[in-house]
């Protein structure tokens, strides 16, 4: 299986203005396929879009947009053979304090995806994309569950169990993703992203997500690394260039057919040893512990035997590489850096 097959192919992307998605369509462009572009491009300043995302909005193919809104779905998914839907308000910590905001946009737009989907009469297959979230601790996910700084196993087949809105949003979009494609005969996949992470990813304020670049950003500014909970939770770590990859092979790969894929490494990485990576790079750098955040799972590691199986695919970036990459990319490029976090920072 190739991804060559795309080729040709019109692929509809929500949420393409963002880190993952403007990769997927950086890597559909490549292959020669025609990618539309749908994103309400509301969650960073307009230069973060174009200057680390390189998005262009005057294209005609880039539609700014809420996928919420009645009407646009279903016009912007008019000769589309593929359809991505990657659109979700994706951060734990804000789905936690605006839970009505991840219901607007991870619920009633995904069920505006879903429906003009289910209209279409030449969609081949739309992946769904979720998360590693709606396991939450690993209850029940693991013959180690988490205890003691255990890390659990994430296995597909397991039990659900989000211990955050956000997760729940991402379960609730799965099962809706099965009901609805399912009962008309549409082909879907869904993918389960783990803790994704890569240049040029800039964060956000009051989020404790995308752990690589906060501590890579305090670390260049002379802040401490703050471990929540003494940094014992286990994350997953997989670089942005291949959650996109992996994205797309799920797209075609004809055993994916109607199936949940964990999209990781294998790899459980403590947040206390991704501080010591990053500290590699920012040898002054201080450590110190912190609460836990609501909502921040212990976190555990994906099971990947299904991804190689049905995908015939596996990450090939290292943490230890990535982290690499990213300090390099955070050199060149400083004024990456948000101007609110000096700001926070001396308050």
């Amino acid at each position: 299986m190739s991804l060559e097959q795309l080729s040709g192919k019109t692929v509809l992307v929500t949420g393409a203005g963002g880190l993952i998605g403007s990769r997927i369509t950086s890597q559909l462009r490549r292959l020669g396929a025609r990618p539309i572009s749908v994103c309400r491009l509301d969650a960073y300043p307009p230069e973060v879009y174009r200057d680390r995302f390189g998005i262009n909005t005057t294209e005609p193919d880039f539609i700014v947009g809420d996928i919420a809104g009645p009407e646009l779905m279903s016009e912007a998914i008019s000769g589309c053979d593929y359809v991505i839907h990657a659109a979700a308000l994706a951060d734990v910590a804000a789905c936690t304090r605006r839970p009505l905001d991840a219901i607007d946009t991870n619920i009633i737009g995904t069920q505006r995806v879903l429906d003009a989907v289910a209209a279409s009469d030449q969609v081949q297959r739309m992946v769904f994309v979720s998360s590693a979230s709606v396991y939450g601790n690993g209850n029940g996910t693991s013959p180690e569950p988490v205890h003691d700084h255990v890390p659990a196993q994430f296995t597909e087949g397991a039990a659900v169990s989000p211990v955050s809105v956000y997760g729940n949003s991402k379960v609730w979009g799965e099962y809706q993703t099965a009901a609805v494609l399912g009962g008309v005969g549409t082909s879907y996949a869904v993918v389960r992203y783990f803790s994704v992470y890569g240049e040029p990813q800039v964060v956000k304020e009051n989020s404790h997500s995308w752990v690589v670049a906060w501590f890579a950003m305090r670390a260049a500014l002379g802040l401490p690394l703050h471990l929540n909970g003494g940094g014992h939770q286990i994350r997953d770590l997989v670089h942005v260039d291949d959650i996109a990859t992996g994205t797309l092979y799920a797209l075609v790969a004809p055993r994916a057919h109607n199936e949940t894929v964990n999209i990781g490494t294998g790899t459980g990485t403590s947040i206390w040893q991704v501080a010591e990576l990053v500290r590699a790079h920012y040898p002054d750098t201080q450590l110190v512990e912190t609460p836990m955040p609501p909502g921040d799972p212990e976190g555990g590691y994906a099971s990947v035997e299904r991804m190689e199986e049905l995908l015939g695919w596996r990450p090939t970036t290292s943490i230890e590489e990535g982290v690499a990459r990213y300090v390099a990319w955070l050199r060149a490029n400083p004024s990456a850096i948000p101007e609110w976090m000096p700001r926070a920072a001396a308050a």
